[in-house]
């Protein structure tokens, strides 16, 4: 194993976790029930493999999604944190302070695959600023989510004109 170690959260920070060593297998799964429970066209998953999963603040909640798998989430924010059955652990790969250091190597579940994923790359793009005249309140949006790093305390405290 190596001595890499990942950190990360839910959106909320209510959740934190620490993996040290290689993760196994960054994933894409297309199943109706990943689907389901990411709410999206497909769950991406890191499975653990036999790195060391800590979890370093709160306690997940869970949902048994079928009878051989459990899904753990934030009580809190409903960030989807883990995929749990008996051939092991996967934590959602977005959930991962730094995402992008994990790129998925295999897709599963592909029968369940939108038969327009494969093409999404070549949707138009803007960024969240070109549509700064239909969405004005954009422009001085706050952040309310947990920043990408272990933090001594939660919730983080922001200022009270932010507060709702």
């Amino acid at each position: 194993m190596s001595d890499a170690a990942r950190t990360g959260g839910c959106q909320c920070g209510a959740i934190r976790f620490r993996l040290e060593g290689e993760p196994f297998e960054p994933s894409i799964c297309h199943c109706r029930m990943c689907q389901k429970a990411f709410g999206a066209y497909y769950a991406p998953l890191v499975a653990i493999g036999e790195a060391r999963l800590t979890w370093t603040r709160g306690t997940l909640k869970y949902f048994q999604s079928s009878n051989h798998v459990r899904r753990g989430f934030c009580a809190d924010c409903g960030t989807p944190m883990t995929y749990e059955a008996a051939d092991g652990i996967a934590i959602s790969a977005g959930s991962f302070d730094d995402p992008a250091s994990l790129p998925p190597v295999i897709q599963f579940g592909v029968e369940g695959k939108l038969p327009f994923v494969d093409r999404l790359h070549t949707l138009p793009e803007r960024h969240t600023l070109d549509d700064i005249d239909s969405a004005p309140f954009l422009s001085d949006i706050v952040s309310y989510q947990h920043p990408d790093h272990d933090t001594e305390t939660w919730p983080i405290e922001r200022p009270a004109e932010n507060k709702q």
